[in-house]
């Protein structure tokens, strides 16, 4: 299994399928072919569907510039897609082609290449399931954390910093501004509001909740807004993860150092989920974004609390069971209506998971191998119009409303 580097990545939203891949296949094309006076993308399957909502043919454009781009929308291919964010790449010099090149947005700002063989990224862990991981924890008395800081280095705080840091600047950001969300959709932010407003009957708990749901929106907003944010593990799903860790260190006084420590484990659980699942939503719907987020973000706070391993499993255990089926159905293929709430939402239900775990962890029937392993089966099972193509759910019946 690859470092935890592979999940958290820092770059503009508001999609690292659809704009942080697509940009990073145009870069290397756009290298390869400095002869070309004239580019044609074409896009496929969830790329068509839903990529002038989230921005692909302006990232594309602007990657490729100076050079004349066209952009092509084919929704339903000609050929057998490997993945659904497909897109091809053609060079011209006059009227000769001059180049070609297939990539394959996976997920996360990932992007493979059919027929090549994929960059050779160090092997971090020999272990590739929790249950393997949790074994050598017990027996050489082992924090997660401490397991991921041996595979890792040190050095890997110094990441892990820079990722808190992006983090909490797109949350400084977001609570900032006012305005309404680019895309046609008339969105406004909410943050600053919900930040600010009192609940009719405030008390802890619903303080908790409405500082927790401002911090997800200012994340989510900026993301939308195409501001700087740190996937985790997706940019759909940036921000269930930082606004359950930015309250708790707030409100409960933890140092950096723990903070990083919960960072660290929540990067090896969205790993494992990568390795063994997806976390495309395009492949496997929303679950595999925002479900994935909320395991991430409940092993975050386990550890925050110093629970033990079992403790950890089965918080974001809980925590993914719950967003089994969950579809991805983006209205207008904009990571604003349901994606926004969304991401609140499992931020909530992330906390939950944990005070679930505290009590009922010895009763548990279900391993987290076992819920990864459903989730991607029930992702590849869902209708492709639940897969990131904004045809099916909210995305349809917005339309016709």
């Amino acid at each position: 299994m690859q470092s935890i580097r592979e999940i958290y990545k820092i770059g503009r939203g508001p999609s690292s399928s659809h704009t942080m891949g697509p940009e990073r296949a145009a870069m290397r094309f756009r290298q390869e072919h400095p002869e070309a006076d004239r580019f044609e993308v074409r896009l496929y399957g969830s790329l068509a569907k839903t990529g002038e909502g989230h921005g692909t043919d302006r990232v594309l454009m602007k990657t490729l510039a100076p050079v004349k781009t066209e952009i092509k929308w084919i929704p339903t291919a000609e050929f057998p897609l490997e993945h659904p964010n497909t897109l091809d790449f053609l060079a011209f010099e006059g009227a000769r082609q001059t180049g070609f090149l297939r990539a394959l947005s996976v997920g996360g700002g990932d992007v493979r290449y059919p027929g090549e063989a994929e960059t050779e990224k160090a092997e971090v862990y020999a272990q590739n399931s929790f249950h393997a991981i949790a074994e050598i924890c017990k027996s050489r008395n082992l924090r997660l954390s401490d397991f991921v800081f041996e595979r890792e280095g040190e050095e890997i705080l110094d990441f892990l910093s820079e990722v808190w840091r992006t983090m909490n600047a797109a949350a400084d950001e977001g609570l900032s501004r006012r305005g309404t969300l680019p895309g046609g959709l008339g969105v406004e932010r909410k943050a600053q509001y919900l930040f600010h407003q009192k609940h009719i009957d405030e008390s802890p708990e619903t303080r908790e909740d409405r500082i927790v749901c401002a911090y997800a929106f200012a994340i989510s907003e900026q993301n939308a807004d195409g501001g700087v944010i740190v996937t985790a593990p997706t940019c759909g799903a940036c921000s269930v993860l930082p606004s359950v860790l930015r309250y708790m260190r707030e409100n409960r006084g933890f140092s950096q150092k723990r903070v990083l420590r919960a960072l660290a484990v929540a990067g090896l659980i969205g790993n494992l989920i990568k390795t063994n699942a997806s976390i495309s939503g395009a492949e496997c719907g929303c679950q595999a974004e925002i479900g994935s987020a909320c395991a991430m973000a409940a092993a975050a706070l386990g550890e925050l609390f110093e629970m033990g391993v079992d403790q950890i499993e089965y918080a974001a255990e809980v925590a993914l069971e719950h967003h089994l089926g969950l579809t991805c159905d983006p209205i207008c293929g904009l990571v604003q209506i349901p994606c926004i709430e969304r991401n609140a939402v499992a931020a909530m239900r992330a906390i939950n998971a944990v005070r679930i775990a505290n009590f009922l962890t010895a009763t548990r029937k279900i391993s987290f191998d076992t819920v990864v392993k459903t989730m991607y089966e029930t992702g590849r099972d869902l209708l492709g119009r639940y897969r990131e193509t904004a045809e099916g759910g909210l995305a349809k019946n917005y339309a016709k409303a």
